[in-house]
Formats: C-alpha cells, structure tokens, sequence
C-alpha cells in the first residue's frame, strides 16, 4: 500500500531554481491519496470531543478543513482574504515575503470559551496561520490544535507557531 507521501508530486525548481514545489494536487486527484490525507489529518486532531469548531484558510484549508469538520460532525469556519465576506468581519495582516496581505473571519464565527482546531495544507513560513490565530483568539476561541497536511522544515514556520499544539501529517527537512 502506498504512503501519503508517494502522492505527492515534487515539482524540482519551480517556482524558480532551488525550489522544490510540494504539489498537493496530485493527493486531490488519487481517491486514495485523498483519504489518507483526510484520514492522516483526523488522526492528528486526536480526540473529537476536545474539539468545537474546524477553522479552515483560503482556499486549500478548505478543502482539507471542510471533510474533517463534516467526518467529526463539527461547524467549519472560513478564514478568506479581505473582501471575500459578506457580514461583519475582523481582520489581521501578516507579512509576506514582498509586501503584506490581509485575511478576514466573520465576527460572529468563532464563540468565547471554544475549542477551535486550525487546518491547512501546509506550513511554510507561518504567517497567515499565525494571522488566523490571533484572530481566534481576539473572538474568545482557543486554539487547541493546528494541524497541516505537509510542513516545510527548512522555513522554519513552527517558530511563528510556537505557543501552539502543532502537527503536520508529512514534514519535508528542506524549503
């Protein structure tokens, strides 16, 4: 049987040369590879009932976030980039690697006192999780848990994260 790894496809020196581009499509496209995603990422949540809420960031938090809140029959919350929401929304920027950018949660979306885990497909340098976070936590959520599908060691994105309980299903050594 194959790992979860093998469904990866690494795409050498792309988007410039040095870069090994992690492509999770190729998980998405494998009915397999897709349920040992969904299935690696649950795993790493552990106990459900420690668990209120999923929150999930544009776009592919989405997509990994939306069956794990629906297999543990729990709400889904979506952290979008600012603009995309339609109600009262708070907001938190990060920084990029040129530039900025901005990521906004509806305000009534997370309830004081909840337990929130915090899903994507990878962590590279931290920012936009550590963003989502903070935002959890200024609507009275704690966040007891972020899990992604895959982890760039070498980006040293934990460090951003590292008052949190963190998982990656699959840890890459490199960048």
């Amino acid at each position: 049987m194959k790992e979860l790894k093998d469904y990866v496809r690494t795409i050498p020196d792309y988007p410039m040369p040095g870069i090994m581009f992690r492509d999770v499509t190729s998980v998405l496209q494998d009915a397999d590879g897709l349920k040992l995603a969904i299935d690696g990422i649950m795993e790493k949540i552990g106990d459900p009932d420690q668990v209120d809420v999923i929150v999930g960031t544009e776009s592919r938090g989405f997509v990994f976030g939306m069956p794990v809140a629906y297999n543990l029959h729990k709400p889904f919350v979506m952290v979008r980039k600012k603009g995309k929401l339609p109600c009262e929304t708070i907001s938190r920027e990060y920084a990029l690697e040129y530039g900025t950018a901005t990521i906004e949660m509806h305000k009534d979306s997370i309830k004081p006192g909840q337990r929130v885990v915090i899903v994507d497909d990878l962590i590279a340098t931290g920012g936009t999780i550590e963003a989502a976070s903070k935002m959890v936590e200024e609507l009275g959520g704690k966040v007891v848990k972020i899990v992604f599908l895959m982890e760039l060691a070498g980006l040293n994105g934990r460090e951003k994260l590292k008052d949190y309980d963190v998982e990656s299903v699959i840890c890459y050594e490199g960048k």
